[in-house]
This record gives C-alpha cells, structure tokens and sequence, in this order.
C-alpha cells in the first residue's frame, strides 16, 4: 500500500466490529502474536494525549472520548468505548506493554467543521466498521443510502438475523492457538467483496476518513521499525490495504473546513452504546455482549445465574432447579436450530419458558437490567474538564448526589440544609439546560417543604454543560447570569414570573433584583388582563417557595399586590362580551387569581383596603353583570359561597332568577357549567344541598324540546367531569326525589341532606351494629338520639 516506496513492510490490519466481544478476544490475541512497535486505532488524533488516562485506576468503561468546538460547545461529537471494545482493549493492550498507541481518523477539527449542523456524524458502518461519533445525526446523513455490511453477509449466509449470524461465525468461535489472525482474513475478504460490489457503501466522507489513514500509517512505517497494527473497521480495511499515492491521498485532505476542538473523555452508558437510542454503530445488546466478555467460560450458565438472581430480587419464585432446566432448554433449542452454541435468542427463549412462565412482562425486566443494562463508567480526576464540569462534580460529591445511568426517585425535604442545598443545585441546573433531573409529583405530603426529583445522567449531559460553561465557571455564577440574560430577553410577563419563581427555587439571590426590574417593567406595560392573571399565580407560588427556603420575597410580595389589584380592576370589563371560547379561557384566570388571592391571605391592597375583601368585591361584580356571560357568573357566584361570602339562600336564588323561563336555556346551561362544573366539587354540593339539585332539575325537565339538543353537550360535559359515585347519587336523588314524596321541586328552604328531615328508621337499623362497636347496652332510645346528635 506505500505507492511511494517508503516502508519495507506491510501493517497488521485488523478489521473489528465495534463493541463486539469476539473482535474484542480477536484483537487481543492478535496483538500478543504480533508484539507490533505501535498501535494504531481509529479515533480522532486530538485524542493522543488523552491516551494514558485509560490505564487510570479510577478510569471505568463505557467512557468516550468527547470532542466539542470551543467557540461553540453545542457543536460536538462522541467516540464510545466499551470494555468489549476492539478498540479499548488495543488501547490498553498498548499501555501495559509500553507499546506507543495513536489514533489516526480524521481529525475532530474537521469532522466537527464539516458538520455544520453541529453534530458529530461519525461512522456507522453496521458492522462496528467505525468508532463513529455518537451525536444525532445530521440531515445528510439521514438521507444516505447506507449499506449494512452485517446484514448483506448474513442474507448471503442464508440468516435473516444480522447479530444471529454475527454471534455463530464470531462471538461462539473460540480463537486457537496459531490461529490469531483467521478472523481478520475472512473478514477482509468478505469486506473485499462488498467494497467491489458497492463502492463506498453510500458513505461520501469515507473516501476522506480512509485517505488520512493511510497517511498516518505511512508516517508510522517510518518511524517505528517493529512493524506497525491497525485496529479499524472491518469495512476500512479494503481501503487502506489499497496501493495508492501520498499526492492522491493529500489533494482528498486540501480546504477541508476548521473549527477549533477541545477533547475529554467522558462517562458514557449501556443505553447509549445501544442501537435503540439512535447510535449507528450501536448494538441490540450491550449488557450480554459485556457478559460474554468477562465471562467466555460457560457463559450461559452464568447468564442465566445472573437472571434469576435478578428475579429473586424483584420477589419472583426461582430456584436452582429453574436455572439447570432453562440451561438444558438453551442448549436443545441452539442444537433444534443448528447453532454452534446458546445466543441471546436461546436464553431469552429458555428464561421466558422456564422462569417467567411464557410472560413477557418479567422478560422486560431482563431485557432492560441485564441485556442492555444501566452501567455508567467512571473518568478520571485528571481528565480535562471546562472549570464548570469540575465545579458541578466538586457539588455532586459533597452533596453524595452521584450520577447514575439509572432513573431513580430522590425525595427532599427543604427544611433540612443538605437537601434544601440539594434543590438549589437541580434547580440551577435546570434554569442552564442540564436536564439531570425532573420534578416530579410526590407520594407523601404534598407540603412546599417537599420535593421529588427523577434523576439520571445522560451522556449528552456532558456537552450541556460544556455549553452552559460560557456563563460562568462555577453553576452559581453560571445559573445567574443565565438567568439574567433571561430575564432580559423573556418576551412576555408569564416568562419573566416563571422566571423570578426559578430564581427563588435555586437560591439566586444575585439575579433577583435585574428579573424584577423586567418584572416591574412588563408588568406596568402589559395591559392585557389575561396576561396578568396568568402572571399573578407563578409570583404568589414564588411566595411560598421564598418562604420554606428562607429567601427574602418582600420585593416580590409587592409587586405581586400590585398586579392583583391591576388584575382586580381590568377584569369586570375585560369579562363582558365574550364569547364561549373566551369566556372558557376567562373562567382559568378567574380560577388561577382566586387560588393566588387564597395563599396571599389578607394582606393590604396597594390602595386601601385588604386583598381578599377586593377581590370577593370583585367577584360580586362579575355575579351581578348581566353582560358577563353566565359560565362566569355561575363561577363567581360558586367562588363565593365556598368561601362563606355567599349564603346558601342567596345563592339558590340568583340560581332560581337564572334558570327562570325568561333566560336562553344556553345561557341558564353555561351558568350551570360555571356553578357546579369543572371538577369543583359541584356534585357534592347538588349531592348535600337538595335545593339546588330541584333548581336544576325543575329548570332541566322544563327545558323545551327544541332548544334540550343545544344544551346537552354542555351538560353532559358538567356532569360528566363527576366521580362515579357522585353521579350515581345524583341519579338516585333524582329518581325518587326529596323524602322519598313528590319531586325534586318540592324541597323545603333550609333542609340539606337526602330528605326534608330525619330518617330515624334508618337510623335504627344501625343500631345493633354501633352498639357493638362502642360496647354499649343502653336503650335503643339513647342511642338512637346519640346517633341524631352526632348527625346533626
């Protein structure tokens, strides 16, 4: 392949899979025949001086090697490595036996430049013919037509499943003695083949990839005279085995595009090296192919060792009788289906059948713990990091919040300092886009002093905070100026409240004053009311939030007030005219403003007077308006009499004026909808006040027949929203009416509950019954007053 004449012998080309274990064992004895005089692996070559940190104690694959461009983090690409990796095992092979090792692809310079789009593309040759950066995907690249070498040799080999047929040639093919070298020699001329048939497979930069190659091989030849190793893909090794000119290979390399790169090594997952999250070079099974290659000794009694165990902790029933029978049935189906030794599908099989008793949902559990798994791998200290990075690992390690590739569930209690530090570090890094964690609804009590978070770090998490760096280098200084910056550039109000709310939630003092000055600024601008009450809910929660965490709100109280009452004052006008739409959306607000008007308390209004007393004024506007439309009447109307402003007289009778004859049955349905719809707790009412359910119902069956089929879809949509008991009481009430007598209409004033008065025999005939309970033998008589007292 020296076209020039340099170099007097040919390189040890060693074509692999990526992350397979058999290319891995191959590799491996390869290299202790050979005792080359350097290695050289694909990867990107800023990576050399990042090499010695893989023979790290503390260096724990999956790890990747991670390049970013330095003006533009975002813009980024991964190289995973696993310790069933051809390539980490010809890395550390290299560094135990003092063997120099080098990476010779393309550089990351170029290939960050060349995606413009900012994400790596790297290989995916199918066959693990790669490394291949792990970011998404370019547009491009989406659109290749790209030819999976795997899968073409296995159609050609009579499977229809690539990783089956990968597993019988090489995964289940042990590597003798003399006979390191075999596999590579098939598999260059299968590769061979394919390269005549299709060219470059579909992948335009491979020309490129291939060219820089074979340069640095060249250069290697000459530098070391004890021969020099290739770990490559497989689909390469036709290329770089091909005679071609240094002039040729260096006019491919002209004007390709720069872009400044900064290289680390990385924790990377299991997941991610699956090809189900998007990796091209990925593979079906991490979890197993790590087990056959840590375990080439009876791998499948171990396996299968491993799955019960599995299912014993999830409280499944499996002995030791179950593992010897679902090894038998392993090795009878690979002998039924004339295979040289139980694969994955053999296990998967014999688990299903013997441990899990032919369902799938244990099997699920499997597959997700074991064949593909949650390890997450380890860099060292030393590894370079941006000043942020360390500042974040510093925080996780005094805080013991460790990344795991896990998703798990971390309750916090505020009121303790450790995980009141805890939240503001999660929120912090939410607010700078580092999606670590994410809120989630607590089991317990429901208290602001409580919160829930699901944690588990990504490997993509790694460029987010890269990109995050540019606003500071600790995530104090960092979340602060992001959210300043925020703040300045939030194009509505609700933006900046849910922006001044965050702040509070992650202790950032600092920020504060500059969101509430664009609070206070948008605030006096905006004069759409719908903006403001959407606004005021987010400042009263910020409020509380303040409060558990001990952070000084009184400037945000204050303008809190303000708003309210700006809110108090635009919205009777606001409220009139509406239509249905509009008026729906209107009943949110009202809703959103009462419930921030209820955690305010009573405090003072900007003006005079005390918050609530305003707003229960203005709620009696809105009752009494007869432009407003009636949802919001009913809702007002509802709103008051929960909060003991309203008695339970006054509120039958505005419901009695609006389900008179003289209102539109629309209009009477819409308030209806208003009073008792929603989800608010109106079926309990109609449940326990029977004058309202006979206001109802009076006005319901008088409807006429003409005008029933235009107000049935809103009542349907109101008594629908109630839980099923609820409805069927209601229907029970209705049926037989007040008091067992006459109808529902005929409900005396003043008498709540199922009838008019007491049913004192149905009292008695739980009589027997309570006076077991409370041990009691007194007369019938006594008790049965007792029971009368206690119901009233």
């Amino acid at each position: 392949m020296n076209g020039t004449g340099t170099g007097t012998a040919k390189p040890l080309l060693l074509g692999v899979r990526h992350h397979g274990p058999g290319s891995a064992r191959a590799v491996r004895a390869a290299l202790e025949e050979a005792r080359p005089g350097i290695v050289l692996i694909e990867g990107p070559p800023e990576a050399d001086p990042l090499i010695p940190l893989a023979a790290a104690e503390d260096m724990r694959p999956p790890v990747a090697l991670l390049a970013h461009a330095v003006d533009e983090p975002g813009r980024s690409a991964f190289w995973p490595l696993a310790e069933f990796s051809p390539e980490w095992v010809a890395l550390t092979w290299a560094l135990h036996h003092g063997v120099p090792a080098r990476f010779i692809d393309l550089p990351a310079t170029h290939t960050l430049a060349w995606d413009g789009n900012g994400n790596g593309n790297g290989d995916s040759d199918g066959n693990g013919g790669g490394a291949g950066a792990d970011g998404d995907r370019g547009a491009a690249a989406d659109t290749d037509v790209r030819v999976d070498p795997l899968r073409v040799l296995a159609e050609a080999a009579g499977y229809d499943d690539a990783e089956r047929w990968w597993e019988d040639v090489v995964e289940h093919r042990g590597v003798g003695k003399g006979d390191a070298l075999a596999p590579f020699t098939a598999l260059e001329e299968a590769m061979t083949a394919l390269r005549e048939e299709y060219g470059d497979g579909g992948r335009e930069r491979d020309p490129v990839r291939e060219a820089h190659m074979r340069l640095r091989i060249r250069a290697a030849q000459r530098e070391f005279e004890g021969g020099v190793a290739v770990v490559c893909g497989a689909w390469h090794v036709p290329a770089l085995r091909r005679r071609t000119t240094v002039a040729a290979d260096r006019a491919l390399l002209k004007g390709l595009p720069k872009v400044k790169t900064d290289m680390t090594w990385v924790p990377w997952t299991n997941r991610r090296l699956a090809r189900a999250s998007g990796y091209g070079a990925g593979i079906d099974s991490p979890g197993w192919y790590g087990h056959l290659f840590a375990a080439p000794d009876r791998p499948v009694e171990r396996w299968l060792t491993k799955v019960a165990g599995l299912l014993r902790a999830e409280d499944r029933i499996v002995s030791s009788a179950h593992v010897i029978e679902a090894v038998r049935l392993a090795e009878t189906l690979a002998a039924m289906r004339g295979r040289p030794l139980p694969g994955l599908g053999e296990t998967t099989d014999a688990v299903r059948a013997v441990m899990c008793d032919g369902s799938d949902v244990p099997l699920a559990l499997v597959h997700d713990r074991l064949v593909v798994g949650d390890v997450l791998g380890e860099v060292p200290a030393a590894a370079p990091a941006v000043p942020l990075q360390r500042d974040l690992t510093r925080l996780q390690r005094r805080l013991r919040l460790r990344p795991e590739a896990a998703e798990r569930e971390v309750e916090l209690d505020l009121r303790g300092e450790t995980d009141a530090e805890r939240s503001r570090l999660l929120h912090r890094l939410r607010l700078l886009g580092i999606g670590w964690g994410a809120p989630a609804a607590s089991r317990g009590s429901t208290g602001t002093f409580r919160e829930t978070w699901r944690l588990r770090w990504e490997p993509e998490l790694s460029v987010r905070v890269a990109e995050a760096g540019v606003w500071g280098t600790t995530v104090l200084a960092a979340a602060t100026a992001r959210a300043e910056a925020d703040a300045d550039a939030a194009r509505s109000l609700a933006d900046v409240t849910g922006l001044a709310e965050d702040c509070l939630r992650a202790g950032l003092s600092d920020a504060l004053p500059s969101v509430m000055r664009s609070l206070a600024d948008r605030a006096a601008l905006d004069t759409d009311v719908g903006h403001l009450a959407q606004a005021l809910p987010a400042l009263v929660r910020s409020l509380r939030y303040g409060d558990v965490r001990g952070t000084d709100t009184a400037a945000l109280a204050e303008v809190a007030a303000g708003l309210a009452e700006r809110v108090f004052v635009g919205l009777p006008p606001a409220c009139a005219g509406l239509d249905a739409d509009a008026a729906e959306e209107m009943r949110g607000h009202v809703d959103a403003v009462h419930g921030a008007v209820g955690l305010l308390g009573d405090a003072p209004a900007p003006g005079h007077g005390r918050l609530r007393a305003r707003w229960q004024s203005v709620l009696r506007t809105l009752c009494a308006r007869d432009a407003v439309p009636g949802v919001l009447r009913g809702r007002s109307v509802r709103l008051l009499l929960d909060d003991g402003e309203l008695a339970r007289e006054e509120a039958a009778r505005l419901m009695g004026l609006v389900l008179s004859p003289g209102t539109r049955p629309a209009d009477a349905a819409a308030w209806i909808e208003g009073f008792v719809g929603g989800g608010s707790g109106g079926g309990l009412l109609l449940v326990h006040d029977e004058r309202l359910l006979g206001l109802v119902d009076a006005w319901l069956t008088g409807v006429p027949a003409e005008a029933f089929t235009d107000v049935l879809p809103l009542l349907r949509r109101t008594f629908s929203a109630y839980e099923p008991g609820v409805r069927r009481t209601l229907g029970e009430l209705v049926r037989r009416g007040p008091g067992s007598r006459g109808g529902t209409t005929t409900a005396a004033a003043g008498a709540p509950g199922f009838g008019p008065g007491l049913d004192t025999a149905r009292a008695d005939a739980v009589l027997p019954v309570v006076r077991l309970l409370l041990g009691t033998d007194g007369d019938d008589r006594e008790t049965s007053a007792g029971l009368v007292g206690v119901a009233g």
